[in-house]
């Protein structure tokens, strides 16, 4: 591990790539600013070391080069801020004028780039990009995991420039460590919660994770295609007709392996998709005609609450049901109270996604929880066993 923490960097201009692509409200203001937070311990190790700080990062998608909505202007104020100094920055891109101002910062001092994407280059893995900004600093520091399942000019390219001088940021050391102990060393019993619309999109984590768990817990949307290949009736639920047999063969794979899988043996159910629709319980497998299935509920919450709490380790990823609509969001509430519990009580339960990091929060036992990844398509890839570019080009 390339960390930074045996590394003096005194005197060195850094370029550090972050994930700053936090939420944002109409009005651009942060409305969840986890990632810059996380990103603070491996600022201030650089800062109070003596070295100046360029911080790399993008945020959103643009799609015809500059757009003013998706400047960092406003991250830049943010961070000044949290570090209770000034952070540079400039609506220039990479020129003369940033070349001067980086060339004049001080050791102690912080620049933030403008948008990286702005660069039609750096979603390409552009070269020229990747050297251009080399230019910039003496090495090379990634503390971006959920950037890191993209080889991208400034989150893999860019380290070919710097053999000898590349590193890990404490954000990225801390991700890695704790994934590779899921993979490689977990406590048994292991129970992996897995959730979302599609099995299409979990299938390489669930045929990967077989081998190593206990206990498979399926949720969401991507129940009902093992409902419906396993021949019960899922009435309107979201499914995937193309992977019934991928079910049937992720069934029989848990079979072989003696692990138990769990589905939602009950459920909410609606007339129609909206928060205020008419909804019953059903049984999991005897969903009506013209009905869906939106969340799990309270005989599956039971059920999967006594599994939790009986587990060492825990991986979630993935909600319950239709958790943006509060209505709807009791099942993932639920599962996000028993892991907490289960922490409590000596487990260690990793949680990663969208939806699922957005329940711990929400219900604020973010804290209670061994360790929240930044990173959701990140931290997928690397659970799939696939090796994530950003890990690799400071590996190499």
């Amino acid at each position: 591990m390339k960390s930074i923490k045996d590394v003096n960097f005194a005197g060195k201009k850094v370029l550090l790539r972050v994930d700053f692509n936090v939420p944002t409200d109409e009005y651009r203001t942060i409305t969840d600013d986890t990632r810059i937070r996380e990103s603070l311990p491996t600022i201030k190790k650089l800062l109070s070391d003596g070295a100046s700080v360029i911080l790399i990062a993008h945020m959103g998608r643009p799609k015809n080069g500059v757009d003013p909505k998706l400047s960092l202007d406003h991250v830049a104020q943010y961070l000044g801020l949290l570090l209770k100094q000034q952070v540079l920055f400039t609506h220039d891109l990479l020129g003369d004028k940033v070349t001067e101002m980086v060339n004049a910062m001080k050791p102690g001092e912080i620049m933030l780039l403008e948008n990286i994407r702005f660069y039609e280059g750096e979603t390409k893995g552009d070269v020229a990009l990747a050297e251009q900004l080399a230019k910039l600093g003496d090495c090379y520091v990634n503390d971006a995991f959920g950037a890191a399942h993209r080889e991208h000019s400034s989150t893999a390219v860019i380290a070919r420039f710097f053999p000898n001088d590349k590193y890990f940021g404490f954000l990225m050391e801390n991700e890695i460590k704790n994934l590779q102990y899921l993979l490689d060393k977990p406590e048994h019993p292991f129970t992996a919660i897995i959730g979302g619309s599609k099995i299409s999109s979990k299938i390489d984590i669930l045929y990967n994770l077989i081998p190593k768990v206990d206990n498979m817990i399926i949720i969401g949307g991507m129940r009902y295609t093992f409902t419906k290949a396993m021949g019960g009736k899922i009435g309107n639920s979201i499914h995937e007709d193309d992977k019934l047999d991928t079910a049937l063969e992720l069934i029989k794979k848990m079979d072989e392996a003696g692990v138990k899988y769990y589905l939602p043996i009950d459920c909410v159910v609606v007339d129609r998709f909206a928060n205020d629709a008419n909804r019953m319980i059903t049984k999991g497998d005897e969903i009506p005609d013209g009905w869906e299935a939106v969340d799990c509920g309270p005989k599956s919450s039971e059920l999967f609450r006594e599994v939790i709490l009986q587990s060492k380790t825990i991986l979630w990823n993935g909600p319950a049901g239709v958790f943006e609509m509060h209505n709807f969001a009791k099942g993932t509430n639920n599962i996000a109270k028993d892991v907490a519990e289960a922490c409590g009580h000596g487990a260690f339960a990793a949680i990663g996604g969208g939806d699922s990091v957005a329940a711990v929060k929400q219900m604020h036992l973010a804290d209670r929880m061994s360790y929240v990844s930044t990173g959701g398509g990140a931290m997928l890839e690397y659970l799939e066993g696939k090796q994530l570019p950003g890990i690799k080009a400071i590996m190499e």
